[in-house]
């Protein structure tokens, strides 16, 4: 009997987002709040490697519906930037989760310092509507994608 293939590996897009020095809290770590902030950046960096200039998802319409985040370890401030690997998950009609691991990137063993997942839904600001998905930013999202977060409460 052949043995079954091994399943595909996630296909992760990995970002380089630059810390500042005002990402800081008064405990020397890049605050919790400003980790939203290195996600965004890799989401609009992530998202013009994945569909180009000529077809900017942000301007055609896109709205931020959840983000959920666990924290790993404590993030200080470097100057060299930090790697936010990105991948699609749960893609429907009108929106997907895009999921996060914000790492170290340069040491061995690698820190993961978060993991989080934001849940994006395609909008038409002139109708304020959700719009539903076409197949070309399907297929780019499908190239994208991937299992869902392993945020370790779903492990219990």
């Amino acid at each position: 009997m052949p043995e079954e293939p091994a399943p595909a590996e996630t296909l992760r897009y990995r970002v380089d987002v630059p810390l500042r020095w005002s990402d800081m809290d008064a405990y020397g770590h890049v605050n919790n709040v400003q980790f939203l902030r290195l996600l965004e950046d890799a989401r609009v960096i992530g998202f013009e490697g994945w569909f180009g200039q000529d077809r900017s998802v942000l301007s055609e319409g896109i709205l931020v519906a959840r983000h959920e985040i666990e924290y790993l370890a404590p993030l200080q401030f470097r100057l060299p930037p930090i790697v936010v690997e990105m991948w699609a998950t749960k893609i429907g009609g009108a929106g997907f989760d895009l999921a996060y691991e914000v790492r170290d990137g340069r040491s061995t063993p690698d820190t993961v310092y978060a993991r989080a997942e934001t849940t994006l839904v395609l909008y038409d600001f002139a109708t304020s509507t959700p719009r539903r998905m076409d197949d070309a930013l399907r297929s780019v999202l499908d190239q994208h994608s991937g299992d869902p977060v392993a945020f370790r409460w779903r492990r219990r």
